[in-house]
């Protein structure tokens, strides 16, 4: 049999054939060029080997160690960048001893990583509602791109704007300066402001889902529920849907006008409501039977749902608390139904949340609840990097605003207000390497922490920004500022522990990155240099 090999040719332009060798990837046995790495080797088996510090353009470096497999034959871990395959190699990626030196690494290098990769005040929002890019669409005039922000995780912005109690504010660091952002009216002030429905439904699955109360659980279940193609029907024991919203708060607080437009717009999804049905043991079996998936909403446990044949405690029905299942399948339970609160916020936010459980759940997966990715905080702000984040920020006061009498902000006041915004999310949150890794791994921001942080600094220059605290020095943006020249160019400052990522000679980060600034930030596995797009 005639094997036919990839060919090169040499500086005398005559053929050299490229020697093949055979190794084994997780028992895999495969044929690579000889000197290809084990990291490449194993992405041709299709394994995708974790790393940090590599980039397709600069080679190895060997400095993250997340790359690390295990030599078969006797049991050593090494670098998977950094070793070259040879004839007969057999390669383990992953058993308990790799995943655990992976964790361990990682933990290592967040335990001198400073940032949050959410702001405090979505991580305080119980609907988990993404407020500094809210923040950022309204200061720039973005009304409508706002409102497809807030109501990614927000059914009801206008009437939350007006009751919600704001823990999201509570976290807020611009309190650190003089007083939060004024959240809760902007959220109100993208509600009221725009009459388009942000969202189109997903074309139907064929699915059906019931939703038993009408109150801001359920509203929000049956919104993302026919958002996502599942038919979705709305039962209430009330003529109007609303639950406590319409009932037990003042008009001069809420205006029934506000209530019936942002119903309208879950309506108009293709939500189907049912009012007037008296939901008794016999009803809620035939509902059961007759649908793919049920969502209890119903507010206050009553007696009568105790003979429904679910599992309830003192304070409600009993249900997981990731997925909202109960304990019988298929059959969801959120809000008031679990534990009565007064927090309608929580409510809106596990209708969402219960939302993903039974999109689960109907897709043949086991329910788990909306995902969460790894979210690196780093507390306070000390008072020296207050004017760190004012850089981001405008000096102006908080606008204050009467809930009850005014009319809430104006176009031109929610713009100031969110320019007070410090902006304290990561840029790059979404394609953060570290992020992605520590999740996966479950690693331990703490393990290793000392007891005391260094302050967090900011440079701005050529449309980035570097925030040193952030950076794990992998040493891609000293390897491509060198590659491409540049007269100054990162380097690495210092010795041992105290090495930092820096511009030599004492030189700006503009002047470090004259050349390569967008280059060099899209090519950081984090957020340390991230190009500074504030939308």
């Amino acid at each position: 049999m005639c094997y036919l090999h990839p060919v090169t040719y040499d500086s005398k332009n005559t053929i050299e054939i490229n020697r093949m060798v055979h190794i084994k990837i997780n028992g895999q046995e495969i044929e690579v060029e000889a000197g290809t790495s084990v990291l490449k080797a194993a992405e041709k088996a299709g394994v995708k080997v974790p790393s940090l510090c590599y980039n397709e353009e600069l080679g190895h470096f060997t400095s993250c160690m997340l790359c690390l497999v295990k030599d078969a034959a006797n049991g050593r871990l090494f670098a998977s960048c950094s070793v070259t395959t040879t004839e007969g190699m057999s390669v383990i990626t992953d058993d308990d001893e790799i995943l655990e030196a992976r964790q361990t690494g990682l933990e290592l290098l967040l335990s001198e990583h400073v940032g949050d990769c959410e702001g405090p005040c979505q991580v305080a929002c119980p609907a988990h509602m993404d407020i500094p890019q809210m923040n950022r669409l309204i200061a720039a005039g973005k009304f409508e791109e706002a409102l497809k922000i807030v109501k990614k995780d927000i059914a009801l912005p206008a009437v939350l704007g007006r009751i919600c109690p704001a823990p999201c504010e509570g976290a807020c660091h611009r309190k650190t300066v003089d007083a939060s952002v004024s959240i809760c009216l902007l959220k109100r002030f993208v509600g009221d402001e725009n009459d388009a429905h942000p969202f189109e439904p997903l074309p139907l699955t064929g699915k059906k889902v019931a939703v038993i109360g009408a109150g801001p659980a359920g509203l929000a279940a049956a919104y993302y529920l026919q958002l996502n193609g599942y038919s979705t029907v709305l039962f209430d024991k009330n003529i109007l849907p609303g639950g406590l919203l319409r009932t037990e708060i003042k008009p001069e607080v809420l205006p029934l006008i506000v209530l019936d437009k942002e119903i309208k717009a879950i309506l108009d999804t293709g939500v189907v409501f049912e009012g007037g049905k008296n939901i008794n043991t016999s009803v809620f079996l035939d509902i059961k039977n007759q649908y793919d998936a049920v969502v209890i909403a119903t507010g206050v446990l009553a007696d009568e749902i105790r003979s429904w044949g679910i599992a309830t405690n003192a304070k409600g029905i009993d249900a997981d608390p990731n997925s909202y299942e109960t304990s019988v399948k298929g059959v969801f339970a959120i809000g008031n139904s679990l534990r009565s609160s007064r927090l309608a916020v929580r409510s809106v936010g596990q209708g969402k949340e219960v939302a993903w459980s039974v999109a689960q759940y109907l897709s043949g997966k086991e329910p788990k609840g909306e995902p969460r990715l790894f979210n690196s905080r780093f507390g306070k702000l000390l008072q020296e990097e207050i004017s760190e984040y004012l850089k981001e920020s405008i000096p102006q006061e908080r606008l204050h605003s009467d809930i009850i009498k005014s009319n809430g902000y104006t176009k031109e006041e929610a713009i100031l207000e969110a320019k007070r915004c410090l902006h304290c999310d990561c840029r790059d949150i979404e394609n953060c390497k570290l992020r992605v890794l520590s999740g996966r791994y479950d690693a331990n921001q703490r393990r290793f922490a000392g007891n005391e942080r260094k302050s967090m600094t900011k440079h701005f220059a050529h449309r980035i920004v570097y925030e040193p605290l952030k950076c794990i020095k992998c040493g891609i943006c000293v390897r491509m500022t060198a590659r491409y020249q540049e007269k100054y160019g990162f380097s690495f400052i210092g010795r041992g522990f105290d090495v930092v990522i820096g511009v030599p000679f004492n030189e700006s980060v503009e002047a470090g990155l004259a050349e390569t600034a967008e280059i060099v930030a899209k090519a950081c596995p984090t957020g340390a240099l991230s190009v500074n797009n504030k939308l």
